[in-house]
């Protein structure tokens, strides 16, 4: 039977924690605020009410789409604090009046030919997980309704060009799916946001999402060989190369364009055999700055590991990595062409230099793989496992990747408990981290002092590249009931007032949408948001795709 997604918070409902292990939750909040906050009951899809659908598309549409009330909740909202905190109180008021579930382009034609009509809001939805206001929409003004474009049931590996390495994929396919269709080729695509069990091909290329790799492959930009948009105007399709030097990248003005100028439908993806040979250790720093002068000659080394994290002591104890108040670095290396021993010893010994303490690094090779017969259509996938290939980490680095794992259905626990949590990154040059670092601290926990009397704020470096870092922060905060969102709102403003104010960028891989955009504006060039719209106007000369999302509504 299949496991059913929960309408209002992450992941799948019979995941959301049981009362004993959110009482559990609540005991340590206590420790730390000196407060337990209490257990609220979770909430029920029976008690929601929404608003009856404004129109009624023609019969073909119709049998494409859904008024199911489970259908039009889980689509209402993406994944973020906000969110979170409206779907636990019933508040589905932005909710679609139409979902559909297209499943050949020739349906979005169709969809793109009623809507610009009948004056409706098409809102493309991937795998539901946005944290930036990406897939929410009220409709208003010459929006007369709204309609969502779910695109799972487009969700295969058409084909795979084993010699280059390259697999064309529908874009609809979550993270397992895609692993489980490449698994048969003995290929993976490496690529592993947090949201890899429900986020999509699709969404990533929209948001320029982050993945696996802390350095060197670090956004799905790296391995899109070319891409496939469907827009009201046409069809916008880039050609397969290795690389090019004729003019500005085609595939580079769809990456991140959060489906304000059309719709991915598939996209020819870099893949890499499935390595055979890893390496992941650990070192624990009594200083936070000797563990990021640590990280920086790590992204500069030339060694490319594929993961160099680093936790602040915060951050560590917070996913129960050490408790001793020591700042942590993840260190990990894989191949599937040879052993990586060479490459962790040499950054052990960068790492130890500095003053840190190293554990035992572990190694594991895999039994060499076989590769089936090169094909052009993939069989079927067996049931997905919902999870990246299992890795033999170090002690340190498994309780992080269990932590990190778990940390959605964390959030949604901590919602119902009434708390004020959320994470934002960044990414700066080295030179201006020290500075970013103390401002965005002091900025996010004077902040709460003042909205909720009080909180924690961690950090962590999520990638590293040779001239600056992407630290990624975390903040937990007592709320009071009824107030969440405003006090949320005075945090996250204070953070990226701070991150803007010292040279760090709205966001490193959680997208623009409507949350960050009045950020984002201060942060580009008006000459390019002007280009932008210009070209939003002939690939969408109506504007009903993704209104306010990326670029201001269109009066």
């Amino acid at each position: 039977m299949a496991r059913s997604r929960s309408y209002w918070g992450w992941g799948y409902e019979d995941k959301f924690p049981r009362d004993d292990a959110r009482k559990a939750i609540a005991a340590r909040l206590g420790a730390v605020f000196g407060a337990e906050p209490a257990l609220r009951p979770p909430p029920s899809l029976e008690a929601v009410k929404l608003a009856e659908p404004r129109y009624t598309p023609p019969v073909e549409l119709r049998n494409l789409g859904s008024t199911d009330k489970y259908e039009r909740a889980l689509h209402t909202y993406g994944r973020g604090y906000r969110d979170l905190v409206r779907g636990f109180a019933g508040d589905f008021a932005a909710a679609p009046d139409w979902v559909f579930h297209p499943t050949e382009e020739q349906h979005l034609t169709a969809l793109f030919r009623f809507c610009e009509a009948e004056s409706i809001a098409l809102v493309p939805y991937g795998g539901g997980t946005s944290v930036v206001s990406g897939t929410e929409l009220v409709a208003r003004g010459r929006f007369r309704g709204t309609a969502c474009v779910d695109l799972s049931r487009m969700d295969k590996v058409l084909e795979v060009d084993a010699l280059s390495r390259a697999a064309r994929i529908q874009a609809g396919a979550t993270g397992p799916l895609i692993a489980d269709q490449l698994n048969a080729h003995g290929l993976s695509l490496r690529h592993y946001p947090q949201s890899f069990e429900h986020s999509t091909l699709g969404g990533w290329i929209a948001t320029r999402a982050g993945g696996h790799y802390a350095t060197l492959y670090t956004h799905i930009d790296d391995f899109v060989e070319s891409v496939r948009m469907v827009t009201p105007a046409g069809v916008f399709e880039t050609r397969r190369l290795p690389a090019s030097g004729a003019g500005p990248s085609p595939e580079r003005f769809v990456l991140g364009s959060e489906g304000a100028f059309g719709i991915v439908t598939e996209a020819w993806i870099r893949v890499q055999p499935r390595p055979r040979w890893r390496a992941s250790g650990s070192v624990h720093f009594a200083r936070f700055e000797d563990g990021v002068t640590a990280a920086r000659l790590l992204a500069q080394s030339g060694l490319h590991p594929s993961n160099c994290r680093l936790l602040d002591p915060g951050e560590a104890m917070l996913h129960q990595v050490a408790r001793d108040g020591t700042t942590v670095l993840l260190l990990a290396f894989e191949s599937a062409d040879h052993p990586v021993e060479p490459w962790m010893e040499r950054a052990l010994s960068i790492a130890n230099d500095l003053g840190g303490d190293g554990e035992e690094p572990k190694y594991t090779t895999d039994v060499v793989y076989s590769a089936p017969p090169r094909a052009s259509t993939i069989p079927q996938p067996p049931p997905s496992t919902g999870r990246p290939p299992p890795i033999h980490d170090s002690d340190d680095a498994s309780a992080w990747k269990s932590a990190f794992l778990e940390a959605p259905y964390l959030q949604s626990a901590l919602v119902s408990l009434g708390v004020v949590c959320d994470t934002f990154e960044t990414a700066c040059t080295w030179d201006r981290f020290p500075a970013l670092h103390d401002a965005v601290t002091k900025a996010v926990t004077a902040a709460m002092k003042e909205a909720c009397g009080g909180g924690m704020i961690t950090c962590r470096f999520t990638h590293v590249y040779p001239d600056g870092p992407a630290p990624y922060y975390t903040f937990v905060a007592p709320g009071k009931a009824g107030a969440e969102i405003e006090q949320w709102t005075k945090i996250k403003t204070a953070a990226t007032d701070a991150l803007i104010a010292n040279g760090g960028t709205v966001t490193h891989h959680h997208a623009v949408g409507r949350l960050h955009r009045a950020w984002w504006e201060k942060e580009r060039s008006p000459l390019f948001e002007e280009a932008l719209s210009a070209a939003k106007s002939r690939l969408d000369p109506s504007g009903i795709l993704n209104p306010g999302c990326l670029l201001p509504e269109r009066p």
